[in-house]
């Protein structure tokens, strides 16, 4: 008899739905040690990351509820949520 082995999947809460979902599924919200906040859409940069489904509403909840906020332990003006929702618009 062989030993079949699965692979865990890696799940990861979205700080907009509060959805628990595989982490390939989401996109990963970094603020980096410069203090940037970018979208990190390969899941590898350095820096404190938080996660949000791949959809401009989760984005708006977090927004509203102050996800991104609490998890990057950070103020995120206005201005970085909408430069944040047109990133997320250009990778569909």
């Amino acid at each position: 008899m062989t030993k079949q082995t699965f692979k865990k999947v890696p799940l990861r809460l979205c700080v907009g739905c509060g959805e628990m979902k595989p982490k390939k599924e989401m996109i990963r919200v970094v603020l980096t040690p410069e203090g940037e906040i970018v979208l990190d859409v390969t899941g590898k940069k350095n820096g404190r990351g938080a996660y949000v489904c791949k959809s401009p509403e989760c984005l708006k909840a977090a927004h509203k509820n102050k996800g991104l906020n609490r998890s990057l332990k950070t103020n995120i003006s206005e201005e970085i949520f909408s430069v944040l929702e047109k990133e997320m618009d250009t990778l569909g």
